[in-house]
């Protein structure tokens, strides 16, 4: 591992903890040349699973994009990022339990809609909004009476 401040190669590792039920483990580490001390976090690699888009394409499952578009339909709205870690974790358990190669990208965007309904209403309409492309204020309308329906 590389030290963020002096670029060093050579560090030890200080405290190691599995974190989030074990699916990550978090280590310690000090440079042992510049003797600064840093986190980071080891996680399994899920290999292999692919998203099928609705036009046909397949695009690598990317954890990071995941969780950047759940931050944007976060934003600005009082969700610690505790809870999108959380959120997110559970949606890429239940996206490799289930899946083994691919996921259809209506799946995976549905899976996110109803994390963020037990989440964020705001959220959840900001999200559904662009991944169904609203055109109009009665689609923003007709997904707020939805959730006034359920409620």
């Amino acid at each position: 591992m590389r030290c963020p401040k002096c670029g060093c190669q050579e560090d030890k590792v200080i405290d190691s903890r599995a974190s989030r039920e074990g699916a990550t483990i978090r280590r310690r580490r000090e440079c042992l040349k510049c003797l600064h001390r840093f986190t980071t976090y080891e996680e399994i690699e899920h290999e292999g699973l692919l998203v099928l888009k609705s036009d046909g394409r397949r695009e690598e499952f990317s954890r990071e994009k995941l969780i950047s578009g759940i931050k944007k339909a976060c934003q600005k709205r009082p969700v610690s990022q505790k809870t999108i870690e959380d959120l997110v974790e559970d949606i890429v358990n239940r996206a490799v339990a289930k899946f083994d190669r691919e996921i259809p990208a209506e799946v995976l965007g549905k899976m996110v809609m109803d994390g963020l309904r037990g989440v964020d209403d705001v959220a959840y309409v900001r999200f559904a909004s662009v991944y169904r492309r609203f055109q109009e204020a009665n689609d923003f309308v007709s997904e707020v009476k939805k959730l006034e329906k359920d409620e």
